[in-house]
């Protein structure tokens, strides 16, 4: 990755895929957890209502599923530009 187009691309999808995990984790945090929980609380998940749920464990659970992807793309992304870890 030695020229400047190739940097600026890896860095380019690098900061994509940042914006897109940080969508992500604010809509199911603060936009299921508090803004739609009226809505969820209709659906029953594991003895409770689903925006209830979303607000104490679902956004964890999420939050943890995204550092696994980015992770994983990450990965893939290194692989791809040529700056893995071998």
């Amino acid at each position: 990755m030695a020229d400047t187009s190739s940097s600026n691309a890896y860095w380019a999808a690098n900061i994509r895929i940042i914006y897109i995990c940080l969508a992500i984790w604010a809509i199911v945090s603060y936009g299921f957890g508090i803004l739609l929980r009226p809505a969820l609380s209709s659906i029953a998940v594991g003895g409770t209502d689903l925006g209830f749920w979303f607000a104490q464990q679902g956004s964890i659970v999420v939050f943890i599923a995204l550092i696994f992807f980015y992770s994983a793309y990450m990965n893939k992304l290194d692989r791809q530009f040529g700056v893995d870890e071998q």
